[in-house]
C-alpha cells in the first residue's frame, strides 16, 4: 500500500540519510559497535555533519528546526533500521526524541544557548534518566533527591536502565525536590559528565541493542548549579515528562513499524533465494500465506503510524492516542518479526542475519517508554472516564 505523507523535501532528505549510511554506517562499523557496546563518537559527529542528528534543534541554534514535523525523524528510523542498524537508530533517537526536546520546549534561554548548538553537531550527546532500581513505570516512586543548597542542588540517588547512560555528556535527570509524591514534588535537572560524585556506573549487558550502551548511574552529593534546573523553576518535572511522553511513544511506534517493514523485506529476499526440497522456499503455500500476513500487518501499521505522525505535526496527538500507538505497534512488530525468524529457519536464529538482531532488539519496545500494560491502563482509564 502506497504511503502519501512524504513530499519532495522529505524524499530528498531520505537520500541524505542513505548516503550517510553508505559512507559512515557500514556493516563493519556495526560489528565494531557490537563489540564495543556503544556507538563511536566519530559516527555521531558525521551524523551531525550530514544533518541527520539534531533535527529537533531550532535553526537559531544550528539545527534543522524540525521538532514538530516528525516525518524527518521517521525517515531516519526507516532507513537506519532498514539497514539493520538498530543500535544506531536507538542512539540517534535518544538524542533527538528524548534529550533535545526537553531543552527546546522547556529549557531556559541560557540552557538552549549552552547545549543545543553542540547537540546539533553530535559533539554533545544527551540522555534521559527516569528509571530507578525500585521505580520503573511508577515514576512517583523514585528516591533520587535534589536538596536545595546555596547556588544549586545536592543530588543523591541512583538510576538504572539508562539508554546512552555511559556515553552521554549531559543527562536530563528526574529528581525529587519536594516532599511526598504529588506532581509538584519533582523536577528535572541536567547533570553533566565530570561533576564530582556523578558516576556513570557499569555498562549493562542486554539481550539486544548490543551496539548501544545502557548503564547504571549513581549520584553521591553531586552539586548541580541552579542554572541546570530545566525551565528554571522547581516542581515542574512531572508535568514536563508528561508533555514529552507522546513524542517518545510515537518514536517507539515508528521504530516498530520500520523494524516490521525491514523484516518483511529481509524475509521476502531470503525465501526467494533459499531452496528446500528442490524449490525456492517462497514457492510453498505456507510461506506465501505467512508473507501475506506480514505484508498486510505492515501496511496497517504504516496507515496507523502515518495518521499519528500527522496528528503530532498538528499538535493533536494526545497522550492516550500515543499510548495506543506504542502498545499496538510494538505488539504487531513482535508478531511480524517472529514470522520472519521462523521463515528464515535455522538462519533466523543466527545473529549474523539482521532478522535475528532485529528480533532481539524488538523485545524491549514493549517495555521501555512505559510497559505495554501501562499503555493499556492509560487508554482504559480514559475509556472509563478516569484520570
Amino acid at each position: 500500500m502506497e504511503r502519501d505523507i512524504y513530499n519532495e523535501d522529505h524524499e530528498a532528505f531520505r537520500d541524505v540519510v542513505r548516503e550517510f549510511i553508505k559512507r559512515y554506517a557500514t556493516n563493519e562499523k556495526r560489528m565494531q559497535w557490537d563489540r564495543d557496546g556503544e556507538i563511536d563518537r566519530q559516527t555521531l559527529l558525521a551524523a551531525g555533519e550530514s544533518g541527520i542528528i539534531g533535527l529537533a534543534v531550532p535553526e537559531e541554534f544550528g539545527g534543522a528546526g524540525m521538532l514538530q514535523d516528525y516525518r524527518f525523524r521517521a525517515i531516519v528510523n526507516e532507513e537506519v533500521i532498514g539497514a539493520g542498524l538498530g543500535s544506531l537508530a536507538g542512539a540517534l533517537g535518544i538524542q533527538d526524541d528524548l534529550a533535545v526536546p526537553y531543552i527546546v520546549h522547556m529549557g531556559t534561554q541560557e540552557q538552549k544557548e549552552k547545549w543545543l548548538p553542540r547537540m546539533a553537531t553530535g559533539e554533545i550527546l544527551g540522555a534521559l534518566a527516569m528509571t530507578e532500581p525500585g521505580a520503573g513505570s511508577d515514576l512517583r516512586g523514585i528516591r533520587t533527591t535534589a536538596k536545595k543548597v546555596d547556588g544549586g542542588y545536592m543530588v543523591n540517588g541512583a538510576k538504572t536502565f539508562i539508554s546512552s547512560g555511559k556515553t552521554a555528556d549531559i543527562i536530563v535527570t528526574f529528581v525529587k525536590t519536594g516532599e511526598g509524591n504529588r506532581p509538584d514534588a519533582f523536577s528535572l535537572l541536567i547533570l553533566e559528565d565530570g561533576m564530582e560524585g556523578f558516576d556513570h556506573g557499569r555498562k549493562l549487558e542486554k539481550m539486544g541493542f548490543h551496539g548501544w550502551d545502557t548503564a547504571e548511574l549513581s549520584f553521591s552529593d553531586v552539586f548541580v548549579p541552579e542554572a541546570n534546573l530545566i525551565g528554571g523553576k522547581e516542581g515542574l518535572g512531572f508535568i514536563q515528562l508528561m508533555m514529552n511522553l507522546p513524542l517518545e511513544r510515537l518514536s517507539i511506534g515508528v521504530s516498530a513499524a520500520a523494524a516490521a517493514q525491514a523484516a518483511l523485506t529481509w524475509t521476502l529476499d531470503y525465501t526467494k533465494s533459499r531452496e528446500a526440497f528442490g524449490q525456492p522456499v517462497l514457492d510453498f503455500q505456507n510461506t506465501r500465506f505467512r508473507l501475506a500476513d506480514m505484508a498486510t500487518t505492515v501496511d496497517v501499521m504504516w496507515a496507523y503510524i502515518d495518521r499519528a505522525l500527522m496528528l503530532y505535526k498538528d499538535a493533536k496527538l494526545t497522550p492516550e492516542e500515543a499510548a495506543k500507538v506504542k502498545f499496538w505497534s510494538t505488539d504487531r512488530e513482535w508478531e511480524v518479526l517472529d514470522i520472519g525468524v521462523q521463515l528464515h529457519g535455522g538462519y533466523g536464529y543466527i545473529t549474523e542475519y539482521p532478522i535475528a538482531r532485529a528480533f532481539l532488539d524488538a523485545r524491549v519496545h514493549r517495555i521501555y517508554g512505559g510497559t505495554n500494560e501501562i499503555m493499556r491502563e492509560i487508554v482504559g482509564r480514559q475509556l472509563a472516564g478516569k484520570r
